[in-house]
Formats: C-alpha cells, structure tokens, sequence
C-alpha cells in the first residue's frame, strides 16, 4: 500500500490517535498535516520528527477547532488535501441537567462542527483531482450510549450521520467517506487516568483495566494507536475504494453487545 504523492490533514493530531494516524499515513508514504490549537516549539518538532523518520513532508499548523473559520482556514494553508481525518476532540461528564451549557457548545463544535467546515473546505480540491479519502474518527459512542456523556454522544453519533451525508453527496467522484468507530484505546491520556482509578477502586493495575475501565469491552484489551492508524490507512488505500459511507468499529466487541 503507497500513499505516496497524497497529502494528509490530521486535525487534533499534536498528541494520542490523531498522531498516532500521522505516523502510520506517513508510514504509508503520504505528506501530513498534523494541527492543534497550540503553537509551541514541540508542536513543530513532532512534524519535524515524522519527516525525518518517513522521508516525507509534514508539518503542523495552527487552527482552533472550535472556531469554523480556522477549521477552514487549516485547509487552505495546507492548499491540497487529498486525505482528511476528523480527529479533533474533548470531553465532558456530567448529568444533563448539571451540563454546563458552555460544554455542551465547545463539545459541538471541536467533536462534530469542525469536520463539517473541513469537509467543506477539502471537498472541492478532492474533486478537482478526482480522488479523495474522509475519515472521520468517531466513537463506540457514536454507535451506542452511556450516561453523563450527552454532548459527546450527541456529537459522535451526529459524525457518523455526516459521514453517511458526505459519502452520498461524494458518490462516483472517487471520493468516499467512512467513519471509524474506537472503544478505549490505550493514549497518554487513559494511561495517566489508570492510577486514579487503581486508588478510587483500591484495585492493581491489571484489575481495574479489565473490570473498571474495559468492563463494556468484551476483549478486555485496549485498541492502540497504531491499530486506530492502521485502519484509517486502510480506508486510504485502493483495497477499500467501494467501502464508504459506514463505519468500522475497532472496540473489542463493545458494540456487539
């Protein structure tokens, strides 16, 4: 599988399954993209980095994911973008009636606006090459629901319908748009979640992976990175030209309950 010749735009990729996609794209041998909302020195370096390993180009940007303008404008400045991958993300939990409101806005728009500006900005320069890849990374959640999670499950679950929605609309242009759907996947930030939780639950590590924290994931193993890259490249490569418009879980089952 080459990707050679294909830019990538990762959003949310300085760190967890956003960089984690960078490398394997990269890997594969397209030039990326990666982007946050920081600038920092270690921010420029991570691309740097991964055009060194890969022999690519790659380099970061900055855009706020929240605001639609700099979504857009991440496309623009990268000036191509063959592939695209949804990946910006955050988080919040509490009961709906506690749900401050301000939460609920900035979930919809990093989780699930965001891609429908980037999709708008990358969807022409995809058809005038007649080629391109969407991968939108959404969630167990997205298929599924738990409490206390109301934006982020309102978000993943309205990713997966604006990833069905831009694959009909990109039908026959050799462009297609699926959704990945990961249950818990072992990033820096679950792994630094896993000593509160041995503390909270007076469990060993081993313990309260298995039954606290994968207790709705039937493998009882935590996805990684490099599997959540591997299938985004996947859907990048020929292999999967006729497969869009759906979503491919990678959650050890968890939606097969």
């Amino acid at each position: 599988m080459s990707l050679a010749g294909k830019t990538a735009v990762i959003t949310g990729s300085n760190s967890g399954i956003g960089l984690g996609v960078a490398y394997e794209l990269a890997r594969a041998g397209a030039d990326v993209v990666i982007n946050s909302f920081t600038d920092r020195s270690e921010d420029h370096a991570l691309a740097e980095q991964i055009a060194r390993e890969h022999g690519v180009k790659a380099r970061y940007i900055k855009a706020d994911m929240s605001v639609g303008e700099e979504c857009r404008a991440l496309v623009e400045t990268t000036g191509t973008c063959d592939i695209l991958v949804n990946n910006a993300g955050i988080q919040h939990v509490a009961p709906i009636e506690l749900f401050p409101a301000a939460k609920w806005d900035a979930i919809i728009a990093v989780n699930l606006s965001s891609a429908f500006h980037t999709t708008a900005a990358a969807l022409p320069l995809m058809r005038a090459k007649g080629w391109g890849r969407i991968v939108n990374i959404a969630s167990a959640h997205g298929l599924t629901a738990s409490p206390y999670k109301s934006a982020y499950i309102a978000a993943k679950h309205g990713i997966v319908g604006l990833t069905k929605t831009v694959a009909l609309e990109a039908a026959g242009q050799g462009i297609t748009a699926n959704a990945v759907c990961p249950g818990y996947v072992l990033t820096p930030l679950i792994e630094s979640q896993i000593p509160d939780q041995m503390k909270t639950h007076g469990m060993d590590r081993e313990t309260v992976i298995r039954e606290v924290m994968l207790a709705r994931q039937p493998s009882k193993q935590f996805a990684t990175i490099e599997q959540i890259g591997g299938t985004v490249a996947f859907l990048c490569s020929a292999a999967a030209d006729q497969i869009t418009g759906t979503t491919i879980s990678v959650d050890g089952g968890w939606t097969a309950l």
